[in-house]
């Protein structure tokens, strides 16, 4: 039994991952380098749906960070959907972290950010 679901897909130049379960140790590294390797070049960016995530430990913040920083330096964005009761956002200002430009509460919001930029 996986305690973490991934499903990905890619469109128009984004790639969406919406992941389900708890994002820690023993899955994080895993997960880095499945987004890593289908995030092609040309792509605008990457979707992390984190809505139905009920845990994230320190391996799961530090896994956004990296794939943070890694779309940064190819100039592509990222948007992290934490809806705000959700335990993660709690997980990430408990952390000290403010990753508010890249937060966004819906899928929807966050196809709306890469559809402006």
């Amino acid at each position: 039994m996986s305690l973490l679901d991934v499903r990905l897909q890619a469109a128009d130049g984004i790639v969406y991952a919406k992941l389900s379960g708890d994002v820690d140790l023993s899955n994080a590294e895993a997960l880095g380098e499945e987004l890593t390797a289908l995030t092609p070049n040309d792509a605008l960016g990457v979707i992390v749906d984190l809505s139905d995530v009920d845990y994230l430990d320190s391996a799961g913040i530090h896994l956004i960070h990296r794939l943070r920083e890694n779309l940064r330096a190819r100039a592509q964005m990222l948007r992290l959907v934490i809806p705000s009761e959700s335990p993660v956002i709690h997980t990430l200002r408990l952390a000290g972290l403010s990753w508010d430009e890249e937060i966004v509460e819906t899928a929807d919001a966050a196809r709306e950010a890469f559809a402006a930029s």
